[in-house]
């Protein structure tokens, strides 16, 4: 059976990269909507404050959200499989003050940094092989990797470990500008991250295959995908990401705590649901998954200027959040209809 559009035209008539669009056109309005609150937050700010929307605030805006940005990329793999991951504030902890002591013993940069990211990516395979193979719940299975990862945390060290290493801090300290706008090596790291997650998910076989096993596992498995190899490695990403956040937010800090990271898996959850990704699986994109990170970080921001309690960014969010669940709610239940 062809598929018509709301005004009747087949859209076998119409050219194929329009046709592609009106089919997930309906996936695609929750991304609109932080797009649109996102615009929206900004042109405000600027009419109330004035100089909002400048290049140094602008440019402040990736740079202090980098690690959360990198987060946010392994996050939205796992959440669209139909997962999550509560694991990635722990795991950021972890390699982060690993990092910093690894470091402070004199251990080149060019170990710590692959060993950063194995050692978070181990923790995704745990978390992923638990998920699969001994079929513990996603939310079980990475709340233990939270409290493993926290209790390594702790066991390298249970205070705060500065970082004086060049090399690393380089990574936030330098800056390459074009007039008042900048961005630092962090800030590329997180933008590459990004594009390389885009394009996996988008352009690869294991990214359409993570769409399908999000959409409906057992039709993927009857289509002959490897779902069980997609549902591990997908937590692996998010390890892996969790570790290169941790050198990100080690380098922006000048140093490594092992209490880093304490709720900002929900800051993650809550930026990539912002940004389109729906929980029960199937639907979601990394770009989005910026844009709503963007959006956590512009109402801190505008809180900040506004001189008032951080609590209020919590608040926002949270109720910021309560409006796009409905809204994906929505879409679910018009997607079953249409069925």
């Amino acid at each position: 059976m062809s598929s018509v559009t709301a005004d009747g035209r087949r859209l076998s008539s119409l050219p194929s990269a329009f046709r592609a669009f009106l089919s997930r056109r309906s996936s695609l309005m929750p991304t609109f909507a932080a797009l649109t609150i996102f615009v929206l937050l900004l042109v405000g700010a600027q009419i109330y404050f004035g100089n909002f929307i400048t290049p140094l605030n602008m440019s402040a805006l990736l740079l202090d959200n980098a690690f959360l940005l990198v987060l946010a990329v392994g996050m939205t793999f796992v959440i669209v499989t139909g997962g999550i991951d509560l694991s990635v504030g722990s795991v950021l902890a972890l390699t982060g003050i690993l990092c910093a002591k690894l470091l402070s013993a004199g251990v080149s940069p060019f170990v710590v940094v692959p060993l950063t990211i194995l050692v978070g990516a181990t923790i995704g395979l745990v978390i992923g092989v638990l998920v699969q193979f001994f079929d513990v719940q996603p939310f079980i299975a990475s709340l233990a990797g939270l409290f493993l990862a926290r209790g390594l945390a702790y066991v390298v060290s249970l205070k705060s470990i500065r970082v004086e290493h060049s090399g690393v801090l380089w990574l936030e300290t330098k800056r390459f500008a074009v007039g008042q706008w900048y961005i630092t090596p962090t800030g590329i790291i997180a933008l590459l991250v990004v594009l390389i997650g885009a394009f996996v998910m988008v352009a690869t076989r294991f990214g359409r295959t993570i769409y399908a096993v999000g959409g409906n596992e057992q039709s993927a498995r009857l289509m002959g995908l490897e779902v069980a190899r997609t549902k591990v490695l997908v937590y692996v990403i998010s390890g892996a990401c969790g570790g290169l956040a941790g050198l990100v937010l080690t380098a922006y800090s000048g140093a490594g705590y092992p209490r880093n990271g304490i709720g900002t898996e929900l800051d993650v959850i809550a930026a990539v649901v912002i940004g389109g990704t729906l929980l029960t699986g199937g639907t979601g994109y990394v770009l989005g998954s910026m844009i709503g990170v963007f959006v956590y970080g512009t109402i801190k921001t505008v809180i900040s200027f506004m001189g008032a309690e951080q609590a209020w960014t919590r608040i926002i969010i949270g109720l910021l959040l309560l409006l796009f669940i409905v809204v994906q709610r929505v879409i679910v239940v018009r997607s079953e209809r249409r069925r």
